[in-house]
Formats: structure tokens, C-alpha cells, sequence
């Protein structure tokens, strides 16, 4: 069966690679007959896709990606598609069941050519078997040009697998990759395809388990977990009929330098949306009217520079937000180091982030919230290389400054130091201010409510995501941050 419900565990390429074969061994299955299989579930998708389709390409490399293809031209001929089937390399340099399929394919009179410099005008869909899962380094010229070629084909494209070029394991781009519209992956999918640019050029994800998914998870340790509804909703209890403000937590926001009010009022009004019983502002006196006005609900303190202004509301808060809006200068800085030594749970967010930059520490009470700038600001490296590998990016962030780490961008990801999580909810409407502050008074809010820090991170950034997925139903472009409000309320009430 073939899906658009991505699968909950999520694999490493090469853990898949050696872990259908102890699955087809333990079912007593030929490895041909997965190859089959995973032909016949990319033309199901051709066919439901694009079910008028008369005329297809199908472009195959030189191992197992391209013997998908050539079953896929097998069923496309046998349904009375036309076929062109073009090989990168020699078809005669084919082995194993990529060359069994190459000879089913002649078998039934197809044909094989080389790759041209022009796609034939009546082709209406493309299918991409050059590169499989096994690619590591950047992608050979020859196959590179292809590649362009057939992205400026303005026809869709289906992958088999993965995208060729994208990196299986890491979402990253090898250089270039192709662009499809679909891409149907098999037996346990990859974590790449969830994370980094994978959104941009995997299109619609399929899943297809070929009949041996089960045993196949059964077998092998996942690399990393996907985020559902079902893997969040547990965290979320009904309350009881006698709750009071008290039994659900107080959240102290800290934040909001002069001029910027925005960042702490989003974040602490998110809190309260999410359940928080009681939510307050540490900020700037200046802004002390502005939060007021706008959400009375929310107890708002200006700070000069008093410390028992600090420290009676620090003691009385269960979780502390901290870095909307802070900024960096000498009141941030002395703001800061008032919650330095604080063993409360903290969430850790924009400029908080660039002062702990400055300032390593390691802390396991407490979840930081980086984009990839911040993460490379923390880290010392380049933004590029953040997002060449964002789980070793995450997993490196949690070992030097510890808690729970929820690097943000297009497939976000959580990670505890034990296990990680991706969100593939969310939409590029998301790209636009606030939106980050608004995750850091989410997830705060849960925290208060009992969650343990990898627990509220989780759901909290599935609650952002699916919300603003929610808003985008009216459009992604125009999309602001408390746009997300009503959504929020509805997500963490359960129906």
C-alpha cells in the first residue's frame, strides 16, 4: 500500500539499506521481488497523480535506483503509456537485480538510450531513478547536468526514493538535486526527506512499506522519531472539574528591551493561550503600558536595576522565558544575570540566545531555541554547515550547553542528548516575526503544566506547527504570529 502518512520511526539510509535484507530474508522474499514491489508503487502514484497520462521519461543511474526504473517503465508499457527510458552510463555495466530488471525491460521490447540534451516535446511526466539513498558526496558532473536538464523541463517530476542529489541522511543538497513533485520512498523512510530542504524538493512525500515494513521495524533501531498527533496527544490530559489557577503553573516572561514590546507580549500571550494559570512580563518600564493595554490578563513589571525587583518574582514562577525582545545591551546583560543561577525550568530564546553565545554554559534545566543563525552563533560554525547536517548540529548544541534542543527552520528538530524528534508539520507562512516567540511562550506554558522539558518541547513545537498550518488555510503570504492564537487554544484542548 502506498501513502501520504509518513510512517512515525525514521531511518538512517544505510540502516535501511542492510535492514531490508535481513527483512526479506526473514520472509523468505527474493531482493528482486522488493525491487518489483517498489516499481509497482512508484506507478501507482504515476498513475493517480496523473492518471491521463500518455507519454513518460524515465531516467535511470547504474545501481538499484535505476533497476526501480526500469520496472517502472516495464508496468508504464504494459498500461500503453509511451516510454522513453534514458540510461546515465552503460546499461551493460548493470549487475545484480538492477540488471535483471534492465533485462525484463528488453524482454517485453523496450529500449534504452542515452541521456539527451533535450527533453522530447511530448513527454508529460518525468520519473527519477539516477541517484539512490547511497549518495554521500557531491553529485558527478554528467549527472549533474541531467539533473538541470530535467528540472527546466517544466514537466513533474516523481523521485524513486529520494530526490537524486539530496542527501538521504540529512536533507542536504549535494551540490544540486532534482526538484519533483512527488517522491515515494519505501520500507522505512529516510530521515532526511523530513528535514533541511527536503520539503522543497521531495514535493508530496509517499510512503510505501513493500510489505515488509513491519519486520523491518521490528529489526532496526530507529535514528530518529516523527512528530503526529498521536505522539503528542497523551501529553495533554483533561483537567480536572476543580482546577484552579494555581494547579496550572506560573510562567514568568523575560524580556523586551526599549523599543521592543512585541517580542515578550507574543511570547507571554501564547503562554496564556496554552493554559498557563498565571503568566507575568518582566520588561522595560516603558513597555510596562503597551503589554497592559493590549492583554490585561498578562501581570506586567518594568526593571530598572533592583534586584529585589527580581528576585520575588523569580522565586514565585514554576518555568521562566526568557530573551524576546531582551536585546543586548548593558540592561540585558544585567537583566540576565539575575536568572543565571536559577534552577527553574527556563526556556532560552532569541537575544538570550546570542548573550548565552557569549557567555557557554551547560545547563539541564532549561530548553534553547535556536534558528539556524543562533545555532551557528552557538556553536561557532557556519550557518551553511548547520544546515548540511542538522542532527549532528542538534545533537551537537545539546552535548555542549545540555537541556533539550529545538533547532527551528523547515523540519524542525528536538533533541534530549537520548533520542530526536522531527516536526514536518508547518508551512513557509511561518517565515515572518514573532513566530519564534510565540513557540518560546508555548512551550513554556506546557512545561508549567507538568510536562518534563523534552516532553513540552515536542509538543509545543507540533502545537505551533499544526497551528500554523491551521491559519494557512486562508493563505500562507500575510500570515502573522498571533494569527496563531485561536488555532493554539483549539490545539490544546482535544477534542
Amino acid at each position: 500500500m502506498v501513502t501520504t502518512q509518513l510512517p512515525q520511526l525514521l531511518y538512517r539510509a544505510e540502516q535501511v539499506r542492510k535492514g531490508e535484507l535481513r527483512a526479506a530474508q526473514a520472509m523468505q522474499l527474493e531482493m528482486y521481488q522488493l525491487m518489483r514491489r517498489a516499481g509497482e508503487a512508484v506507478f501507482s502514484v504515476l498513475s493517480q497523480r496523473y492518471p491521463t497520462c500518455r507519454s513518460v521519461l524515465i531516467c535511470c543511474g547504474g545501481g538499484n535506483n535505476g533497476g526501480d526504473g526500469y520496472v517502472v517503465a516495464r508496468l508504464a508499457r504494459a498500461a500503453g503509456i509511451s516510454v522513453r527510458l534514458w540510461q546515465l552510463g552503460d546499461a551493460a555495466r548493470l549487475t545484480g537485480d538492477a540488471a535483471r530488471a534492465r533485462d525484463d525491460w528488453l524482454a517485453v521490447g523496450g529500449q534504452i538510450t542515452s541521456a539527451q540534451s533535450q527533453i522530447p516535446d511530448d513527454v508529460e511526466v518525468i520519473v527519477d531513478a539516477l541517484l539512490g539513498t547511497g549518495l554521500t558526496g557531491p553529485v558527478r558532473e554528467d549527472c549533474g547536468q541531467l539533473i538541470g536538464l530535467l528540472n527546466l523541463a517544466a514537466r513533474p517530476i516523481i523521485a524513486v526514493d529520494v530526490p537524486s542529489g539530496l542527501c538521504a541522511d540529512t536533507g542536504a543538497v549535494l551540490g544540486t538535486a532534482i526538484q519533483a513533485e512527488a517522491t515515494v520512498t519505501f520500507i522505512g523512510c529516510k530521515q532526511g526527506l523530513c528535514t533541511g530542504q527536503a520539503s522543497h524538493y521531495c514535493g508530496q512525500r509517499y510512503f510505501a512499506g513493500l510489505g515488509v515494513e513491519y519486520t523491518f521495524a521490528s529489526e532496526t533501531e530507529p535514528s530518529a522519531y516523527r512528530l503526529d498527533y498521536q505522539s503528542v496527544l497523551h501529553a495533554l490530559p483533561p483537567r480536572r472539574r476543580t482546577a484552579h489557577k494555581g494547579d496550572h503553573g506560573r510562567v514568568l516572561c523575560v524580556g523586551g528591551d526599549l523599543g521592543m514590546p512585541g517580542a515578550i507580549r507574543l511570547a507571554a500571550e501564547a503562554c496564556a493561550r496554552c493554559g498557563a494559570g498565571l503568566t507575568a512580563v518582566i520588561t522595560q518600564s516603558d513597555n510596562v503600558l503597551s503589554i497592559v493595554t493590549a492583554r490585561p490578563e498578562i501581570m506586567v513589571q518594568g526593571w530598572h536595576d533592583k534586584a529585589h525587583e527580581i528576585r520575588q518574582r523569580r522565586d514565585w514562577a514554576d518555568v521562566i522565558v526568557i530573551g524576546p525582545g531582551l536585546g543586548q545591551s548593558d540592561w540585558s546583560k544585567a537583566l540576565l544575570l539575575h536568572f543565571e543561577d536559577t534552577e527553574k525550568k527556563m526556556v532560552v530564546d532569541a537575544d538570550g540566545l546570542n548573550l548565552l553565545a557569549l557567555s557557554p554554559d551547560y545547563k539541564n534545566n532549561r530548553i534553547i531555541t535556536p534558528h539556524p543563525g543562533e545555532a551557528a552563533r552557538l556553536l561557532g560554525w557556519s550557518v551553511a554547515r548547520v544546515e548540511a547536517d542538522r542532527f549532528t548540529a542538534a545533537r551537537h548544541l545539546q552535548q555542549q550547553f545540555g537541556g533539550v534542543v529545538v533547532l527551528k527552520g523547515a523540519g524542525t528538530l528536538i533533541d534530549d542528548g537520548r533520542q530526536c524528534w522531527i516536526c514536518t508539520a508547518g508551512n513557509p507562512g511561518m517565515a515572518t516575526g514573532g513566530m519564534g516567540d510565540v513557540l518560546s511562550g508555548i512551550i513554556g506554558a506546557l512545561a508549567a503544566q507538568g510536562m518534563s522539558l523534552s516532553e513540552a518541547a515536542r509538543t509545543g513545537v507540533w502545537i505551533h506547527s499544526t497551528a500554523a498550518d491551521l491559519c494557512a488555510r486562508d493563505g500562507e503570504r500575510g500570515m502573522l504570529a498571533s494569527d496563531l492564537f485561536p488555532y493554539l487554544r483549539q490545539l490544546v484542548n482535544p477534542r
